[in-house]
């Protein structure tokens, strides 16, 4: 649950979600990915938070889908549809699972496509729902990033929003 509430707090970099996502499915040397990954895309928003993971690499995990590597050169910009994504499901790995072992992305998307290959295919039907979203300008990505780039924080830069501030009136146990 930690993971789709993690999503839920709009990271846009969603530097946090990697690191948090990271740092379980990778524990112990990754023995338990596969139960992991099963335990998230079995809950709602689940699928959503892996195509978040994966959002600032949706070329390459493109590129992967369809051609097996990470390398976006060999791709030639066509998008499988989903029922080739299906028939490309049981596809010999054109790389070594030790070449992508990186604790990080490519082997999450490695492991998701060769050993969860359904939820490989629901997160990235999601990712392209949002890159399609982000293209148009209604995505919940562009709808923050929309004026400069920037989010504001000046009100919780001096503790006008934070917890403490707001619950001034409480007396201190300092």
């Amino acid at each position: 649950h930690a993971v789709v509430i993690e999503k839920q707090y709009k990271d846009l970099t969603r530097t946090h979600l990697r690191g948090m996502m990271n740092s379980v499915i990778f524990r112990d040397n990754g023995t338990q990915a596969v139960e992991f990954l099963t335990a998230i895309g079995d809950l709602e928003g689940g699928s959503e938070a892996l195509a978040d993971y994966f959002t600032e690499r949706w070329s390459r995990i493109e590129a992967f889908a369809r051609s097996g590597l990470f390398d976006t050169v060999e791709d030639d910009g066509e998008v499988l549809t989903e029922d080739e994504l299906y028939a490309n499901t049981y596809a010999k790995p054109r790389l070594d699972e030790d070449e992508v072992c990186d604790q990080d992305w490519m082997q999450m998307a490695f492991t998701l496509r060769y050993q969860l290959p359904d939820l490989f295919i629901e997160m990235l039907l999601v990712l392209r729902a949002k890159a399609r979203a982000f293209e148009r300008g209604t995505g919940e990505e562009y709808e923050a990033l929309e004026e400069d780039g920037r989010v504001e924080t000046k009100d919780t830069d001096r503790g006008k929003a934070t917890p403490a501030a707001l619950e001034a009136d409480e007396e201190s146990a300092i």
